[in-house]
């Protein structure tokens, strides 16, 4: 979840640093670079090319640059009702965020001057209309109810125009948008899954058709599904960051460490190459390199992850997005430094991590629940305790705020840290019962792992300080399943299988840790160790 709460808390940012920035810098971006879109509108030749642009950009929420775009098309043809339709849309990041009273005020503006502009058929009627039922009446529906209309607004466009690629593929990315939370039978995603797989046969070189695939099956369960279309998008548009970057959300979830790497790298320097023509989307970077610093640690580069967070502190402040006041930097300096400690096992570095000023948004809570970590391994109660109680009083501002969603976040922060204190003072039955619940909840709804740590893994480590090894390797087990190839649980899984007298397992689960860190020059003791076990083996 805390992955999730960060990308909802900074989408703005990803897709806002230059929105002040003036000119229009992407003209030479071609269909080799964006994707193929078809979606014929009744403007001017020169407009429809650029509408087209546009749309593109909008399939890679490419959001900031899409607005650019619709802009332009409104320059090139004022009564083509469709490029305020496109601007409308460039406001909301379906997946992201839920757009505040001034977005929204800004948007039904928008939507005004279709409705004004008078399109010239049914067809283009029904988008704009659609949109409306999402903008409207927001003073009396919350974000997700009106989401559920805009989805369902959609879906009659999609039955309407059965020939159209682009209905269908914005009503499968509505459905995603729309989805209930913490939704365990992932019902929206598999009917959009069924949605686009037909699509994505007929239009392999739509944008739009192998991303929304991508978000549909970023799920444990779903993962293996994504694959093809992780392959295919960062080929359809390699000059927009996010889909460049959007493939390693299924090798991460596959343990293909070495594609995620790869696909996190093209798309921080394509963000960097992009940001220097003054083009939008800078704070793109932070998020990809959140997955590459997950990664390297996985793969045995932690020299390599080293050097990401060091880069991190070096860089600059990130400008102010969209009057929001966020640094989408602040989270890469809070959590990258307690994944590396906590990944590393280094527990005394763990506690004396010093929290980020300034963090926001319940970010800071991960450093508390770093410390609180670290210092219950390093056999400091009291400074666990006095770690979660600074969790506690992050958690009541966070209440206070009415900001429900980081305040649950912050929850499992301290039920995590809570569970080690409660292992070190020897109430072992609760510290098993609260990281074996946490595991199954994360597990359920396809949770991506807070700070980058499975519950499962935790719970798994703990059964193996107490001793019991067969435990142990039953959880490591689970949560290889859901949370493939990472190093802990796979070096966890030997020791348990060694202590368990399972040479032969425990051989097994050396053997993938080296084939995962090949090439690596790592000097972690566990490495080491796993190559002697196979020799030995030998």
């Amino acid at each position: 979840m805390r992955k999730l709460i960060w990308v909802l808390c900074v989408a703005v940012a990803i897709c806002g640093v230059a929105a002040g920035d003036e000119g229009h810098h992407h003209e030479e971006l071609t269909q080799d670079q964006l994707g193929t879109v078809h979606f014929p509108v009744s403007c001017s030749p020169a407009a429809q090319k650029t509408f087209e642009e546009g749309v593109a950009l909008l399939h890679s929420f490419w959001y900031e640059e899409a607005e650019k775009t619709f802009l332009e098309v409104e320059k090139q043809d004022p009564t083509c009702a469709m490029a305020y339709w496109g601007e409308a849309m460039s406001l909301w990041h379906q997946l992201w965020n839920q757009p505040d009273a001034a977005v929204i005020k800004r948007a039904s503006a928008e939507l005004k001057k279709a409705d004004k502009a008078k399109a010239k058929s049914d067809r283009e009627r029904d988008y704009i209309h659609a949109l409306e039922a999402f903008y409207s009446n927001s003073k009396k529906a919350d974000h997700q109810a009106r989401a559920r209309a805009y989805s369902a607004a959609m879906e009659k466009v999609y039955q309407k125009y059965p020939d159209d690629h682009e209905a269908a593929a914005f009503y499968a990315l509505s459905l995603l948008a729309s989805e209930p939370d913490n939704d365990t039978t992932f019902a929206n995603r598999k009917q959009a899954g069924a949605i686009l797989e037909k699509l994505f046969d007929a239009e392999p070189n739509h944008p739009g058709i192998a991303h929304y695939l991508i978000h549909t099956y970023d799920k444990p369960q779903l993962a293996q599904l994504g694959l093809p279309a992780a392959r295919r998008y960062a080929q359809i548009a390699p000059a927009a960051p996010h889909a460049l970057h959007m493939p390693s959300h299924i090798f991460a979830r596959l343990g293909l460490w070495q594609d995620d790497i790869n696909s996190n790298l093209a798309s921080i320097a394509a963000t960097r190459k992009t940001a220097a023509m003054h083009m939008g989307g800078e704070g793109h970077q932070f998020h990809a390199m959140d997955y590459l610093v997950s990664a390297y640690l996985q793969s045995g580069r932690e020299a390599d992850a080293l050097k990401v967070i060091e880069e991190v502190k070096a860089m600059a402040p990130m400008k102010d997005m969209y009057g929001t006041g966020h640094d989408p930097r602040l989270y890469a300096l809070v959590a990258f430094p307690a994944r590396y400690a906590l990944e590393m096992r280094h527990w005394a570095e763990a506690a004396s991590l010093t929290p980020v000023a300034n963090a926001t948004g319940g970010d800071g809570s991960i450093t508390y629940w770093a410390r609180a970590i670290g210092a219950a391994h390093s056999g400091n109660a009291a400074q666990a305790r006095a770690d979660i109680d600074h969790i506690d009083a992050i958690q009541k501002i966070l209440l206070d705020q009415k900001k429900k969603t980081f305040a649950e976040a912050v929850d499992q922060d301290r039920k995590e840290a809570a569970a080690w204190l409660d292992h070190v003072e020897g109430k072992n039955d609760d510290a098993v019962a609260a990281l074996r619940a946490i595991a199954e909840k994360q597990e359920a709804s396809g949770d991506e792992s807070d700070g980058g740590i499975p519950a499962r893994e935790m719970l798994a480590d703990m059964l193996l300080e107490m001793k019991r090894p067969e435990q142990a390797l039953a959880e490591y087990k689970t949560g290889l399943k859901f949370f493939p190839n990472r190093f802990n649980s796979l070096y966890g899984a030997a020791q348990a299988a060694e202590m368990a007298g399972l040479a032969s397992q425990a051989t097994e689960y050396y053997a993938v840790l080296i084939k995962n860190c090949a090439g690596s020059r790592s000097l972690r003791p566990e490495l080491a160790k796993a190559k002697q076990a196979v020799v030995a083996q030998r």
